[in-house]
């Protein structure tokens, strides 16, 4: 397929122009097009805008990606391009996703100038993370810790770490893979320890609805098996109604001809922490992630649901 030009929308972070422009180098190679046939505009959002208070004060999910979205339902670009657990799960009249690209590592890195492990991490340290879902997770095995709170791009939450506002942090490893920052990696953390957010390590590709031109310039660069998981957690998210007020974890994977869903939800301090697993044909990862929120509706401790504490 042809086209004259693809506009791309994204946000200016450098982890974002980097997706940005791994979007643009697919599309490229995918329909033999020019870099210059694809064009790359950095739009702000409100989350890039205010950095000195948490995302659960200002509005949480939908942050960074409300005027992305704004400029993609105004046809002032084409496909705007996000990390998908930024994403809000009920997505904006007249748009859709229109592709999920290959999934990037889904683990949580630790990352300390001082210390090779959170175990090694003494008493009573300062720990900083600007994810509640993070918080919860680190309080819920280390609650003699202290988390502060550490806003920023990756780079800017790297120097805080230097500056010593904090003894350690954690970051996607997904994003300082893709930064080429790998070896600030202190140690990844299995999921077993820290399950990772919904889409986590994803890049979800946003379109108009109808736009089929668009859509069929995408399609290749469409992975089957990232897009089934995404559909599983962000189905888990969306019926618990989650968000940057709620810490809620989930990952899904295929394995064996099946897709198997694993969920956490907990109270913001730690305390209380409910775990789901699901499995089923992967045709099925909606219901898959539907139901074993449903589980958690039906037996989680009412603490575990935290609108009321976050």
């Amino acid at each position: 397929m042809q086209a004259t030009s693809v506009r791309i929308g994204t946000r200016g972070s450098p982890l974002a122009l980097a997706q940005a422009h791994e979007v643009r180098d697919r599309l490229a190679k995918a329909h033999g097009l020019s870099h210059d046939a694809i064009t790359i505009t950095v739009i702000k959002t409100v989350g890039d805008q205010v950095l000195d208070r948490p995302l659960s004060e200002i509005g949480g999910k939908g942050l960074f990606t409300k005027e992305i979205e704004d400029a993609l339902l105004a046809n002032e670009i084409d496909v705007a391009v996000h990390s998908m657990k930024d994403m809000q799960t009920a997505l904006p009249e007249g748009l859709a996703i229109g592709a999920v690209l290959p999934r990037e590592d889904v683990r949580d890195a630790f990352i300390s100038l001082k210390y090779t492990s959170l175990d090694d991490v003494p008493k009573g340290s300062v720990v900083g993370t600007s994810s509640l879902r993070r918080q919860a997770q680190l309080l819920n095995v280390r609650p003699d810790l202290t988390v502060v709170g550490f806003r920023g791009n990756v780079q800017t939450r790297l120097k805080k770490l230097q500056d010593g506002v904090a003894e350690a942090t954690f970051l996607a490893v997904a994003g300082l893979n893709r930064l080429g920052m790998s070896e600030r990696i202190t140690a990844a953390i299995a999921i077993d320890q820290m399950l990772p957010a919904v889409a986590q390590g994803a890049i979800g590709l946003e379109i108009r609805a109808g736009d089929e031109a668009t859509a069929d310039l995408l399609a290749p660069l469409n992975d089957a098996a990232t897009a089934l998981a995404v559909t599983a957690e962000r189905a888990f998210l969306a019926r618990l109604e989650g968000s940057c007020r709620t810490p809620i974890a989930g990952h899904a994977h295929l394995a064996d001809g099946n897709l198997h869903f694993r969920g956490q939800v907990l109270s913001p301090d730690g305390k209380v922490s409910y775990a789901v697993s699901l499995s089923g044909p992967p045709e099925t990862a909606l219901d898959i992630g539907t139901n074993a929120a449903n589980d958690v509706l039906a037996n989680a401790d009412p603490a575990a649901l935290v609108k009321s504490g976050a």
